[in-house]
């Protein structure tokens, strides 16, 4: 629906929605897609639906990855269309809704959607295509335990028809659980290097064996599904129906090889040559700040988001080779989820000895996992930027900060 086919409520609610964006931002209160959105939904609770009506929609949801693969799918689709973005990773219906009106008339629309809001917000912008990627531990104090998680999305699948395609995961025994239920489904090997929310069968509750990179049911007949999409063991070449092809990305680590992966079998249903998919990929250098080399009084910086145990196991592997300081930045806040006992799940033992720095309102915390995991913390501060000034000119840090941490980082580093 163009917007000059929107009835007035519509029209009244995104002039609405704009201006109060455009006021958060000019008191400095955020970047005002979130308020913006709410307004729009008050004047207007139908409008997402409205809006999502002429366009293609790809609703992408995972509990990591899901901001990275979004952005390459809609890179990927610019070049056949316009296409609606949530690029700054607001992933509920006031983020969606001020995507969506942000392109009037989009042919395609490249949403990332929280994992719990994901039945709602599907329905209601009639995605026909949903991508699936991958469910484990993050916010339990304010969010679901990963198998009521599954269990939602099976309920969604299971009520969707032919006309959506679902785009699974099928290394994660959660994830193919839920997408089994959908009529149509195409399945990609992503792999799954965090397995600890996957350690029992999500239909029948007995343990999960794993061989060779697959998984099955001790006791049932789960098991996982066959893939004609998966990435190589040595996570170089990614094998597609016709063929492998070798990404060049400018993103590091095995794991955006598997966001990559889905993104390019998501892009083959819509028409996307893998290509000008791959071409496009290798233009995205970071996303929303993630991955970003900035500098600072003479010091290199690469910022890194660790969320969750899953998250800072795929942060650490990519960490490990790096001569930079270490500097870890741990928040514990709403956005974070109020406990960070997570912390204790995360292998640290494996950087025993390395030097680190720790920072954030719950370094202390962080400070006392690392120091019984063996590392040498060296600095401690509410301020990560003082491991900079308290270090020599011409020594690289690696920030890894979790989610409201990371998010002043960028604004601080990376200005908009």
């Amino acid at each position: 629906m163009v917007a000059n086919a929107l009835p007035l409520r519509s029209k009244v609610a995104i002039v609405a929605g704009r201006a109060a964006g455009a006021a958060s931002r000019a008191l400095g209160r955020g970047r005002g897609q979130v308020v913006g959105g709410r307004v729009m939904l008050a004047a207007d609770p139908g409008l997402i639906t409205r809006l999502a009506a002429p366009m293609q929609v790809t609703a992408v949801s995972a509990t990591n990855g899901k901001s990275t693969t979004t952005r390459m799918i809609a890179e990927a689709l610019r070049t056949q269309g316009a296409v609606a973005h949530n690029a700054t990773g607001a992933n509920m219906a006031p983020g969606v809704v001020t995507a969506l009106a942000a392109a009037p008339g989009a042919q395609f629309a490249a949403l990332e959607i929280d994992e719990a809001h994901l039945p709602a917000l599907a329905a209601a912008t009639n995605a026909s295509q949903l991508v699936l990627m991958n469910l484990t531990r993050d916010q339990l104090d304010r969010g679901s335990e990963v198998n009521m998680l599954a269990g939602k999305w099976r309920a969604m699948a299971a009520g969707l028809s032919e006309a959506t395609e679902v785009v699974a995961n099928a290394d994660d025994p959660m994830v193919a659980w839920a997408a089994l239920a959908a009529p149509r489904v195409t399945w990609v090997g992503c792999g799954q290097w965090w397995t600890a929310d996957s350690a029992l069968c999500p239909n029948c509750g007995a343990p999960l064996g794993r061989t060779d990179g697959r998984w099955a049911c001790d006791n049932c007949a789960l098991t996982r599904p066959n893939t004609d999409w998966y990435i190589t063991p040595d996570a170089v070449y990614i094998a597609t129906p016709k063929g492998r092809v070798r990404p060049q990305l400018a993103l590091p680590g095995r794991f955006n090889v598997a966001n990559a992966a889905i993104a390019l079998a998501a892009l083959a249903s819509r028409g996307v040559p893998a290509e000008t998919a791959l071409n496009a990929f290798a233009e995205v250098t970071d996303v929303d700040g993630r991955y970003v080399r900035t500098s600072t009084g003479g010091h290199e910086i690469r910022l890194l988001l660790g969320k969750n145990p899953a998250s800072w196991t795929e942060m650490m592997g990519l960490v490990s080779t790096s001569s930079a300081l270490l500097v870890t930045v741990l928040n514990a806040r709403g956005a974070d989820g109020r406990d960070p006992s997570w912390i204790w799940d995360v292998a640290f033992e494996e950087w025993a000895g390395r030097p680190c720095w720790v920072a954030g309102e719950r370094r202390f915390d962080m400070a006392v996992r690392l120091d019984t995991a063996g590392l040498n913390v060296v600095g401690v501060s509410a301020d990560p930027l003082a491991a900079a000034a308290a270090t020599a000119p011409g020594q690289a840090l690696d920030i890894v900060a979790n989610y409201t941490a990371f998010q002043e980082l960028r604004a601080r580093l990376v200005p908009a």
